[in-house]
């Protein structure tokens, strides 16, 4: 089953995202800020980080350059609410899909199956 870490500080866009990618047949862990993601980066293997660009702490994108030093398989995908920061993240993240807010459920599900490919949910694990 491919693995998703979910990184957002917005209490209800962290649960809206862990609950449609849950419901998509994907395994969610979900937490509130870059600096409490990156243990899980470093102890676990996930398939996927989908990262708010702004948080406290630690930024998506310097998130997404940890996980690129302790996770290279994993893959990035940014969500934002602000198109400046998407200029950075492409720039900075060139191989990271970048999703702007607001966006409908089924657009982030589709985007997560892109990034996979045929393996899917169904997964390769």
């Amino acid at each position: 089953m491919i693995r998703i870490l979910v990184a957002e500080d917005e209490e209800a866009m962290r649960a809206y995202l862990a609950r449609a990618l849950q419901n998509a047949g994907y395994e969610v862990v979900a937490v509130d800020r870059g600096t409490h993601a990156l243990p899980y980066l470093q102890n676990e293997h996930f398939d996927l980080l989908l990262s708010d660009i702004v948080m406290p702490e630690m930024d998506g994108i310097e998130l997404a350059q940890r996980c690129a030093e302790v996770s290279p398989a994993t893959k990035v995908m940014f969500i934002t609410g602000f198109a400046a920061v998407t200029l950075k993240a492409n720039r900075e993240a060139p191989q990271a899909k970048v999703l702007s807010k607001p966006f409908h459920l089924k657009d982030l599900v589709m985007e997560v199956e892109r990034v996979f490919g045929s393996e899917s949910a169904i997964g390769s694990r």
